[in-house]
């Protein structure tokens, strides 16, 4: 077994930040040369989150081999240049997929198959195979949920385990608390982080450094007394109190040593960390030349969560077109019920993914009001297919035009299901991970009766783009990978007629095959893809669509000045 390990938990109560605060830590560690990834291990029992409702958790983040993972991956995949993959996420209904695969298999000799061993032996086994092969200086493990939860149990007892197996001089844990203010008697309370570390302690599990979140920065008396009361070095007590951007934390955590306190604690020889590219995403942040406003039309908008990636992409475009991106959550059900006086007022217009026929139309009506006002328009997955659902209705003379979806037998099916248009002489190769009909679990292949994501475009594919078309523009080159999670597709049997029109078609898959982007040159900037652009957005680079987009929001908003 090789490497080193950082665990990292919570307690009081959810939603405290562990995502972004191992993230930020990997960040500060990978700018000190090291080798780093993160790792999240959800307790829930689904298999992975890809079926379950956005509104429950959150969006669902695509990993380039095809994976359909939690959000908090999108948050790794922002902070450190590290790819995230299947192996990066595992839930505890993966796990236990796997325990009864090998007690029908037989390879647990009739033994009675119990939590301790069984369980926590697959989980130890997921976690050393990301980190056995030397690839990496230290991997995070993030445990979800908040210690003292039930589901999380076996997840903790592994840790126990592995941290007894490798040796503490390979093993380290960070403890997320919270440190509530008090108001009426002016003062932060530290008992909900001493009862946190007593919960851990009781499972067997002594944390090495704890960060404490707070409103407020700690006050020095209070460190010393967290250290007393937890028995915790009073150097390994972190304040990360709230700050009025993300990107400030891995500053905020170099400042107070906690890198140089793990590269110490692993003997790891290093340089110091340089944030240079972190402080240039700050400034950007901090000193925008304007602003621009900008709807996404979606029926999450309850839960901005369900559009993480997309509204993080559209801010790092806004960094680097100087610009603040103010973002309005528009519900499509009321653009079906009011009409498009909600998209009044807007310098562009995002339809993004999703599923299901609920606020289609009002999706559909978004997209005749940016086509016919000029107002920028970008359309990502089910966002593309709409789009050409509207042209091939108002301009190509195809009034019934519709996906199979959401009508199965309409007059126009130009969005369908490969195997309801499929020509004799076109086969379609699906690769059995990334359709995700079967998952892999461990080394084996165990058949989940996955009905519902059968037959996906799911991860990374290549896209060929034409020369001289908008897309090749942004992006500079005339081949992408670029991230899917869709079923279904344009249908080519009515491409001839909708491009005749003058809608374009600049992006397929290989040998021409699927469709990827589409575009409208009689627009200035109307522009739709069949991928997932926003899964590959990143602070320090942004993505060449979402920066173009934003530029052209710009001008769209100076153009009504001029």
């Amino acid at each position: 077994m090789k490497g080193n390990y950082v665990f990292v938990t919570g307690g009081v109560v959810s939603s405290l930040g562990k995502g972004i605060s191992t993230a930020s830590l990997a960040a500060v560690l990978e700018a000190r040369g090291l080798r780093v990834t993160i790792m999240k291990l959800d307790p829930y029992i689904n298999v992975d989150p890809g079926t379950m409702s956005p509104i429950q958790h959150g969006e669902v983040f695509i990993t380039e081999d095809g994976a359909e993972t939690d959000l908090d991956l999108g948050h790794y995949e922002r902070f450190i240049r590290t790819k995230m993959t299947k192996y990066n996420n595992f839930t505890s209904g993966r796990v236990y997929a796997d325990v009864l695969y090998k007690e029908r298999h037989g390879d647990y000799l009739g033994a009675t198959v119990q939590v301790v061993p069984h369980v926590t032996n697959v989980i130890k086994e997921y976690i050393i195979r990301v980190g056995e092969d030397g690839k990496y200086d230290i991997v995070f493990v993030e445990i979800g949920g908040t210690v003292g939860d039930i589901e999380s149990l076996p997840f903790l007892e592994a840790v126990r385990q592995m941290i007894v197996e490798i040796g503490r001089e390979h093993a380290l844990c960070i403890h997320l608390t919270l440190l509530p203010y008090i108001a009426t008697s002016g003062e932060i309370k530290t008992k909900p982080t001493q009862h946190s570390v007593k919960e851990l302690l009781s499972i067997g599990i002594q944390p090495d450094v704890l960060i404490c979140r707070s409103n407020r920065v700690m006050e020095p008396a209070d460190r010393s007394k967290i250290a007393l009361f937890c028995n915790v070095s009073k150097h390994a007590v972190i304040s990360l109190h709230d700050v009025d951007s993300i990107y400030k934390i891995p500053a905020l955590l170099k400042s107070q040593n906690l890198d140089t306190y793990i590269c110490n604690r692993f003997c790891l020889q290093c340089p110091e960390s340089d944030l240079s590219e972190w402080n240039r995403v700050v400034y950007q942040q901090e000193h925008p030349l304007g602003s621009v406003t900008i709807g996404i039309i979606g029926k999450y908008i309850k839960l901005a969560d369900a559009y993480k990636s997309v509204i993080e992409a559209l801010q790092h475009a806004g960094l680097k077109n100087r610009l603040a991106v103010n973002i309005r959550l528009i519900d499509s059900q009321n653009i079906e019920h009011n009409g498009v006086n909600s998209l009044r007022n807007l310098d562009a217009i995002l339809v993004p993914g999703g599923f299901g026929y609920r606020g289609v139309e009002g999706k559909i009506i978004s997209v005749k009001y940016a086509r016919e006002n000029n107002i920028p328009y970008f359309g990502i997955c089910l966002g593309m297919q709409v789009a050409l659902i509207e042209f091939a209705r108002h301009v190509a003379n195809m009034p019934a035009a519709n996906s199979t979806e959401f009508m199965p037998n309409c007059k126009y099916p130009v969005i369908s299901l490969i195997n309801e248009w499929k020509m004799k002489n076109m086969q379609f190769t699906y690769n059995e991970d990334i359709s995700n009909n079967n998952a892999l679990i461990g080394s084996k292949k165990i058949l989940l009766l996955d009905h519902i994501r059968s037959g996906m475009r799911l991860g990374g594919q290549i896209c060929y783009i034409s020369e001289g078309s908008l897309a090749y523009r942004l992006y500079g080159k005339s081949t992408v990978l670029e991230r899917h999670r869709h079923r279904y597709e344009v249908n080519v049997k009515f491409l001839k007629a909708i491009e005749d029109h003058g809608l374009h078609v600049v992006g397929f898959s290989e040998k021409k095959k699927l469709v990827e982007i589409i575009e409208y040159p009689n627009h200035p900037w109307f522009l739709a893809s069949q991928f997932h652009p926003e899964f590959t957005s990143t602070p320090r680079d942004g993505h060449p669509l979402f920066t173009g987009f934003v530029k052209a929001a710009g001008e769209y908003q100076r153009s009504l000045f001029s």
